[in-house]
Formats: C-alpha cells, sequence, structure tokens
C-alpha cells in the first residue's frame, strides 16, 4: 500500500471488507458487464440481430478487467463508460459491435447504483439484526435490574437496565422497517435512453413498443429486480439517493443514541463499553477508561447525519433531463454513508456483545436517591393511620429539604428515613420506614414490558432473520 498518498479511514480503519467489496471497482465494473450481457440476451430474445455465440464470449469475461487499459482509454476518451466498453470489447472482440447496444452511459451507472445500494443495505440489515439480538440477550438478562431512571440526566423514578434496552431495540426495529422497505421498493432505471423516452430501442425494434417495454421488464428480471422505474429522465431520480441515505442517516441517529446514553452510564459508573485486558485509556493518565468506541459511533453518525445533505441538495438542483453535477457528489457521499454505517454497526455489535453492568454501584446510586421517591408512598402509609396528608406532605418538605442539605451541601448519606423515623407525627417505626426502601417495588412493569416486547416485535424479527445471526462474529479493525 502507498503510504505517501491519502487514504479514507472509512476504508483503512473502519468499514469491513463485505461492504468495501460492494463499493469496489471489481463489484462495480463486472456488475456492468452483467448488465451488458441482460442488455444483449434482451435483445437477442426480442429479435435483434445478437448471437448467443456473442453472448457466451461475454459471460465469459466478467471478472477480468484490465484496469491499466481503461485507465488509458478513459485518459484518451474523457468518458468512463466508453473506455471501458473498448476494454471489455478487447476480450469480446466478435460481441464489440453490439455491446452497449442502444443504451446511454446511465444504462450501467444509474443501473449498477441501485443494485449496490440494495447489496449495501442487505448488508447493514443483517449487521442490525445482530445488534437487535444483542441487546435483547441484555434485555433479558437485566429485565428486573432497577436503576435510576433520569429525565432531564436528574434522577428520576426507577427503570430497570433491561427495560432501558428496549427503547434502544425500538428505535432499531424502526430502522429496520424502513431498510427491509427501502430494498423491497428500489426499481432499477432500465433501458430508457439518452432523455428517457426510450426512441434508441425504439427505433431498433422498428416501432414497437411492446417490445420496449419487455426490454425493460426482462432486464429487470435477470438482475433480481421486480420492475424498473416507470417513467425517467437520463437518470432515476436522485431522490433515491436521498431516501436511501436518509434511512442510513436513521440508524446513525439510533446508534449515536445509545452510545451517549452508554457514554454517560460510563461517566457513572454503572455500565461500561467493553475494555480489553492490554486497552491503554488515556496515554498520560493509565487510569482511564474512556467509552472510545461509543464515542467513534457518536463521531460518526455525526458525519453521516450530515452526508445526507448531500443527495438531497442533488435531487433539488437536478435540470430537467440530467445534468452532470450529481457524478463527482454521488461518487462520494453515498458509497462514504454506507462505509460509514456499515463502521457504525461493527462496533454497536462489537459494544453490545459485551456490556458491563455494575451492580453495586447501582444499588449505590438508587439507595442515594431511593428515600425521596419512597416518601409518597410513606405519607400514604401514615395518612392510613390517621394523619393529615397537607401536613404530613409539608412535613416530609422540610425533612427532604434538609436531608438534601446532608446530600449536597455536607457530603453525607441521605438520612431522611431517620429524620421521618424521629417525627411522631408520621407514627411509623424505621422497620416499617425501611420496608419502603426496597427497589423493585418502584420498577412497575418493566421485566414484564421487556418480556412483551421481546416476545411480540423483537423474537419474530430474529426468527425471520437467522441465517444473519448464526455463526457470524464481528472484529473491530482498530
Amino acid at each position: 500500500m502507498n503510504k505517501s498518498i491519502y487514504e479514507s479511514p472509512l476504508s483503512s480503519r473502519y468499514a469491513s471488507d463485505e461492504m468495501q467489496y460492494i463499493f469496489s471497482p471489481d463489484k462495480k465494473f463486472s456488475t456492468w458487464r452483467k448488465l451488458w450481457v441482460a442488455l444483449a440476451r434482451a435483445e437477442m430474445e426480442l429479435g435483434l440481430p445478437v448471437t448467443q455465440e456473442q453472448i457466451q464470449e461475454m459471460e465469459a469475461h466478467l471478472t477480468d478487467i484490465d484496469y491499466e487499459l481503461a485507465a488509458q482509454k478513459e485518459k484518451e476518451l474523457r468518458h468512463d463508460v466508453m473506455a471501458h466498453i473498448h476494454t471489455f470489447g478487447t476480450l469480446c472482440p466478435k460481441a464489440m459491435p453490439i455491446i452497449h447496444l442502444g443504451a446511454t452511459s446511465c444504462y450501467v451507472g444509474d443501473n449498477t447504483d441501485v443494485i449496490i445500494m440494495r447489496e449495501g443495505l442487505m448488508l447493514i440489515r443483517d449487521k442490525l439484526v445482530r445488534v437487535l439480538s444483542n441487546l435483547s440477550d441484555f434485555a433479558t438478562k437485566y429485565k428486573a435490574l432497577p436503576t435510576l431512571g433520569f429525565t432531564h440526566f436528574q434522577a428520576a423514578q426507577l427503570v430497570t437496565v433491561g427495560k432501558r434496552a428496549t427503547l434502544w431495540m425500538n428505535e432499531l426495529l424502526m430502522d429496520l422497517d424502513e431498510i427491509e422497505y427501502r430494498i423491497s421498493t428500489l426499481k432499477l432505471l432500465g433501458c430508457k435512453g439518452t432523455t428517457g423516452t426510450q426512441a434508441s430501442f425504439l427505433e431498433l425494434f422498428e416501432g414497437d413498443h411492446e417490445k420496449c417495454k419487455e426490454l425493460d421488464r426482462r432486464i429487470a428480471k435477470e438482475m433480481g429486480f421486480e420492475a424498473s422505474v416507470p417513467v425517467s429522465g437520463q437518470t432515476y431520480s436522485r431522490k433515491v439517493d436521498s431516501a436511501v441515505l436518509s434511512t442510513l442517516a436513521g440508524i446513525a441517529q439510533s446508534a449515536s443514541k445509545f452510545a451517549t446514553d452508554v457514554r454517560l452510564l460510563c461517566h457513572l459508573k454503572e455500565v461500561e463499553e467493553p475494555f480489553e485486558s492490554k486497552q491503554i485509556g488515556s496515554s498520560a493518565m493509565p487510569y482511564k477508561r474512556n467509552p472510545m468506541r461509543c464515542e467513534r459511533i457518536c463521531a460518526l453518525s455525526r458525519y453521516v447525519m450530515a452526508d445526507v445533505m448531500n443527495p438531497i441538495v442533488t435531487a433539488a438542483s437536478q435540470w430537467f433531463e440530467r445534468t452532470l453535477d450529481d457524478s463527482a457528489n454521488k461518487r462520494i457521499s453515498v458509497p462514504e454513508a454506507f462505509l460509514a454505517v456499515d463502521a457504525i454497526l461493527n462496533i454497536y455489535e462489537n459494544v453490545s456483545a459485551g456490556l458491563v453492568v455494575h451492580e453495586k454501584v447501582i444499588e449505590k446510586h438508587i439507595m442515594e436517591e431511593l428515600p425521596f421517591m419512597a416518601s409518597e408512598n410513606i405519607m400514604m402509609d401514615a395518612v392510613k393511620k390517621g394523619g393529615d396528608r397537607q401536613e404530613l406532605h409539608e412535613r416530609i418538605r422540610v425533612h427532604a429539604l434538609e436531608a438534601g442539605h446532608n446530600v449536597k451541601d455536607l457530603g453525607l448519606n441521605n438520612n431522611l428515613i431517620d429524620l421521618i423515623a424521629e417525627d411522631p407525627l408520621f407514627g411509623m417505626s424505621r422497620e416499617e420506614l425501611v420496608a419502603h426502601m426496597e427497589p423493585s417495588r418502584y420498577i412497575g412493569r418493566c421485566p414484564q414490558q421487556v418480556d412483551d416486547f421481546i416476545a411480540e416485535f423483537v423474537a419474530p424479527v430474529l426468527a425471520s432473520h437467522a441465517q444473519a445471526i448464526t455463526g457470524v462474529h464481528t472484529e473491530l479493525k482498530v
């Protein structure tokens, strides 16, 4: 590898080999050749002077691409598609006269882009399913473990560690629905010609409109699609790229939310991301355990969420049937979004498989806040014993202020229960008060919600995508 030139960190550090292959020159240009074969086969079947021998010659050279010759031709012709037609033709001299017959450059360029995006979405779907599987196991394991809930990052009513994980999963299920929709609705451009009129094919088929339509259908079927777009200019609508990247940005949003939550939990020392035995948290502070993986998720997610603006602006600024100001931007923005989301899910899968829960720290934090949360139940019990609700409320308020002062200003433990036990107005023993300090009494339906959510929504998804989970393990590069 030439270390004297720039290389994308997404390739060298983050994205998987599988996703890099999908967006590789080999994948792109071999797909161009498959599309030329599909075009020739359909034209032959519909009566044009294309022979089976020519098709077989093309099929024999789908992957042996001479990149040096292609680069030489592109420098000479200033046209990438024509360069590859000539490169392909040197291997297929019999087929050379009919390669690309009637087509425009977008026939191979745009159709290949759709094929590649669909395969990229399928890979991302499988990785997202594996994250869901990890989180499902985690949520089930900790479905009844009480933990402080937070609103505004201030201590609120208790939830459970597992219930919190269902919030992460629920957003991923939303993303999965989006991915499935995109995969199922993506259509090829088909063979629409230079301005989308199919004029060249109408000429080839001597005015037979049905053969023009059948040509589209046959190519779509051979390339694994149900249909091509119904109408177009020279290109498919660039709103397709915008929609696909919006789906990817949705995954980035979900992943960033998860990673941010874990980063905050790491600060609280309640839950931590995996930390390997020889991992260094800081070059200066040996004791540190920085949540670097979740920070990387947030960083890459931020990039994807910003990147989605590229196809949005591109789609909005296309002129009539075609302009070329999409091309250079699209070559960067679309692959980089896929590689970044691939990297995000690689890290997400790694972190979700190895989350470390510090139950004693969680319990300590609960017990610091639980006396305040238990005060309403204590007041209700005191009312049952004959107390005045309004008077009891005021006394709890006063005691809570004193306990809060002890905690915040003096650094002491929360002594609200002791203050109430010493107050004759409540008429309750310390044992009765301590009975209110059982965290499991304050988690509501969290365990049942976890069970119901997984059974009704997560398990069916995992079962329908079992092949994505079995025997697959993602290794991080760094």
